[in-house]
């Protein structure tokens, strides 16, 4: 089967967004560092705006665009394979809350980013500032949720090392990134428009990483076609008893597995005084020690196994013979013993 390489959005994102503002600060060095008309007086170091609003804004659109149509694919994915259990599950509602909060601000920060490019500087400079806010605000507050959520994540599944490293690089690109914004804004109120514009440079270059962090959160599903919390992926797991039966295996696949040694493959293993087996029906048996309507059996005497055989068997039945469906036969047992 042929799995999706959700990755890339990442990829494709990040790479779109990076190669834009490296093709924008080249053209506008190898042209001499013009002065534009949307430039302050005193101001040599034009802001990524004042080159977006020249002849690059083709480009400045359609690099806007593809970035953050990416990214929300990315951030769509994520949401995605978590719910269908190719990444670790949620496990609470806040998790889920979080996770589609996270995707509406990000939304937002990409109509910001894609209104931004549209409404220039040169031209319409106060819907640029307000959409250029809108993208920032967005985009930081939708990492907020998101981090909110991995550290959820990462309470419940702690051996995955994959999420305390995302939960990390997120909260990193938080406390990096607001830092950066607030002197960027306290520059740009004061004036200081020189530094403001190397301060703009810099928050741009560092959203690139933000959005290759959701390259390690998509490249565990490029490996597991299910991997979510509670699932085995076909593994069975392996519970450990005493008695005559020694181990057991469970299962989430429902079917008895006739080895002669008493094991059973099954979805759900409950135990009152003893060891009780179910065999994954539907409906449960209502002879032999088994209750019906749920396929669970319980016992308080001996040990009861899923294919309709208890311990106990009529004199005949040699210990390590085979009756029913393939399930050995057991000695009879004390009901007092504890299995």
């Amino acid at each position: 089967m042929i799995v999706f390489p959700f990755f890339l959005f990442p990829l494709i994102s990040a790479g779109t967004w990076l190669g834009m503002l490296l093709a924008m600060l080249i053209v506008w060095i190898t042209e001499g560092s013009p002065h534009y008309a949307s430039m302050d007086p005193g101001q040599s170091i034009a802001y990524i705006s004042d080159i977006g609003a020249q002849g690059l804004k083709p480009l400045f659109i359609a690099g806007c665009v593809v970035t953050t149509i990416f990214l929300d694919l990315a951030f769509i994915s994520e949401r995605w394979l978590r719910h269908s259990g190719r990444l670790e599950r949620n496990t609470t509602k806040a998790e889920k809350v979080l996770s589609v909060l996270a995707i509406i601000f990000a939304v937002a920060g990409t109509a910001g980013l894609i209104l931004l490019s549209i409404f220039d500087t040169l031209r319409h400079p106060h819907l640029h500032d307000g959409f250029l806010l809108l993208f920032i605000a967005g985009y930081i507050i939708s990492a907020i949720f998101l981090c909110a959520e991995y550290q959820r994540l990462g309470i419940h599944f702690r051996n995955r090392r994959i999420l305390r490293i995302s939960f990390w690089l997120k909260l990193a690109f938080i406390l990096v990134e607001i830092c950066l914004a607030i002197v960027f804004g306290v520059l740009s109120f004061d004036g200081h428009t020189q530094e403001a514009a190397v301060f703009e440079w810099v928050v741009a270059l560092i959203f690139t990483f933000w959005v290759l962090s959701f390259f390690v959160d998509l490249l565990p599903a490029a490996h597991s076609k299910r991997s979510g919390a509670g699932k085995t992926d076909g593994a069975p797991a392996l519970e450990m008893g005493s008695g005559s039966g020694g181990a057991h295996v469970v299962n989430s696949n429902g079917y008895a597995h006739p080895n002669g040694n008493g094991y059973t493959h099954t979805t759900t293993t409950t135990t009152t005084n003893g060891d009780s087996y179910t065999n994954g029906q539907a409906n449960g048996y209502t002879t032999n020690g088994y209750s019906s309507g749920n396929g669970l059996l319980t016992n308080t005497a001996a040990t009861a196994y899923g294919n309709g055989q208890v311990d106990g068997y009529a004199d005949g039945y040699p210990n390590g013979g085979y009756r029913g469906n393939g399930v050995a036969a057991h000695k009879p047992v004390s009901s007092a013993q504890n299995f």
